[in-house]
């Protein structure tokens, strides 16, 4: 028997499924991959690239000599995948053409998201860095999750590869080693996407970091400016009775040039430096 069912189902094919599969189950106690003498038991958290949707799901699958089973942890997911089980096909054949249609079409959806990302750090180009962080947050997230699926999928197709128990012939070991490659070259784009992904967050973070500093010395440049305006106004606040003007006409104006000059003076001196 061939059939994509909930994994809530599985009971009620206990007469095609192993005692232990339902145990297993029952108990999740599923792993990525386990093979025993008389089946394979494999295992995957499902996440839909080609959807907007972020959430995982189990998929669970069975297979032995006469039977092969998809069970689904939600609706979701056994929408998706209902339609994959095409009728007149071995096991093995059946299992391979599940495969190709859950892969089908990734790597076109990795480009739409290299892409994509590639518009945000032109945009970041041209815009405050700091908006853009979060967009890169969840990137690498999204990335991550994608990092997860493909790992789970390629330990699945490295033991389906090795056959320990011949439950496959030579072609089909040959078939699933053709879409382990597969599987391993999208892994490798989502690795280079994360890294991309990274490197714009670095570049983002250092020119938030240039931007502040930039600030910073503004800052400074204002203070620097000012701290001798201080020290004129205390030495002249303290001594009241030899205060310029009370004995020279044109002691406040002299002491107003004064201020302008050292300002001017410190401003001029700090262009020089290109401080500003």
């Amino acid at each position: 028997m061939q059939k994509v069912i909930y994994k809530s189902q599985a009971g009620e094919y206990a007469e095609y499924l192993e005692d232990r599969m339902i145990s297993y189950i029952k108990e999740g106690q599923i792993e990525t991959f386990e093979g025993f003498m008389e089946f394979d038991l494999m295992a995957f958290d499902w996440y839909d690239i080609r959807s907007d949707d972020t959430e995982v799901s189990q998929i669970l699958i069975y297979i032995d000599r006469e039977d092969f089973f998809v069970l689904c942890e939600d609706s979701r997911s056994y929408e998706h995948v209902k339609g994959y089980i095409k009728d007149g096909h071995s096991n093995e054949r059946a299992l391979y053409f599940f495969f190709v249609e859950l892969i089908k079409n990734d790597m076109g959806r990795l480009d739409k998201l290299e892409a994509k990302i590639t518009e945000t750090e032109d945009a970041a180009l041209n815009a405050s860095q700091m908006s853009y962080l979060e967009d890169i947050r969840e990137y690498r997230k999204e990335l991550f999750r994608i990092k997860r699926y493909y790992e789970q999928l390629a330990v699945i197709f490295d033991n389906l590869t090795a056959n320990d128990n011949d439950l496959f012939s030579k072609q089909g070991v040959r078939y699933f080693s053709i879409l382990g490659n597969r599987v391993d070259r999208l892994y490798t784009s989502v690795l280079n996407l994360r890294d991309y992904v990274t490197q714009m967050r670095e570049a983002c973070q250092s020119q938030i970091d240039l931007e502040q500093n930039i600030i910073m010395r503004t800052f400074t440049v204002i203070a620097a400016v000012f701290l001798p305006l201080t020290l004129i106004v205390g030495w002249y606040g303290m001594n009241f009775k030899y205060m310029p003007e009370l004995t020279w006409e044109y002691g406040y104006p002299a002491v107003i040039l004064l201020s302008v000059a050292v300002c001017v003076g410190l401003l001029i001196w700090f262009k020089r430096k290109k401080w500003f």
